[in-house]
């Protein structure tokens, strides 16, 4: 038997032994999209009761003057560009440290992921009490320092809103940032710093010129993770304002579930599903061609 014919065996029972996992992928992944676009051409609503009736785009036209859909879109984008932007020089700063030997190290880097592992109902429901205007320990806080001469309505004003959700998802998903990039630098060799030393380089030369270009596959990782999970939150905005006050925390998931569980309009509402994936695609794609700009860009001076 020759080498070729061997190598053709391997990779046919290589197919073989992934195509369970494709399958599965497959069901799990493509069926919802391909499933979501059929739905988004019929109109299946009270109007209609419940019986879907072919509608073709009208649903899609629909969303172009949608401008309760859109003022979500422009909450959701800036939710997702400040939260993943703070979490990744967090996550960084944090990694950073776990990296560094010091007693108790194990204990430590248990504890900083544990927010990361709590169900995320449990820490909105949690942090809707810190920031209760009336028995809040934000409160009690700001009046215990002298910061504030009254309680501040935190989930009442759409400032204050903002501030308290972006401040309860950066607690909870800045631990997973850094436990992605604490991967990556462990596995940047010791030599290299040693080197750099040698040369005369300064702690801070050598995070700009080794550690940040070589941890780069590991920020595009961890910013896909986040760019999709903080475009598509759910929960923690469901339980600490529901959308509020007035719309101003309303993220594209909670309109999509408002208009389908809510309001039963399924047509409209799988056309919102195909909308928003797309839109999540173009902004994972801009995201990951900016971070490779910034990989290609020269960072290590030439040398003499």
């Amino acid at each position: 038997m020759t080498t070729r014919s061997l190598q053709s065996q391997e990779q046919q029972t290589g197919l073989y032994l992934i195509l369970p996992a494709i399958a599965l992928l497959l069901l799990v992944f493509a069926y919802p999209i391909v499933r979501a676009i059929w739905l988004g051409l019929f109109d299946q609503n009270l109007g209609t009761e419940l019986q879907p009736v072919f509608a073709g785009l009208s649903n899609y036209r629909r969303i172009l003057g949608d401008g309760r859909f859109w003022q979500s879109f422009w909450v959701t984008t800036r939710f997702t560009v400040l939260s993943v932007a703070i979490e990744l020089v967090l996550g960084i700063a944090i990694a950073l440290v776990l990296n560094r030997s010091f007693p108790g190290r194990d204990l430590v880097r248990t504890i900083a992921i544990l927010p990361w592992a709590l169900p995320t109902a449990l820490i909105g429901l949690t942090w809707t009490w810190i920031f209760n205007d009336q028995y809040g320990i934000a409160n009690d806080l700001l009046l215990k320092l002298g910061l504030a001469e009254t309680g501040v309505n935190w989930l009442g004003e759409p400032f204050t809103a903002t501030v308290a959700i972006l401040f309860a998802d950066i607690w909870k998903t800045t631990p997973f940032i850094s436990i992605l990039l604490l991967s990556g630098l462990q596995a940047i060799p010791t030599d290299l710093y040693e080197a750099h030393a040698l040369e005369g380089a300064t702690p801070i030369q050598s995070f700009w010129q080794i550690t940040l270009p070589l941890l780069i596959p590991q920020i595009i990782v961890a910013s896909l993770f986040r760019v999709a999970q903080a475009f598509g939150i759910f929960d923690l905005i469901q339980v600490m304002t529901g959308g509020g006050p007035g719309g101003s925390t309303e993220m594209v998931a909670l309109y999509i579930y408002a208009n389908a569980m809510r309001y039963l309009d399924f047509g409209y509402g799988s056309a919102l599903v195909v909308v928003t994936f797309l839109l999540l695609i173009v902004a994972v794609v801009l995201s990951t061609w900016l971070i490779g700009r910034f990989r290609q860009s020269p960072t290590l001076p030439p040398e003499d």
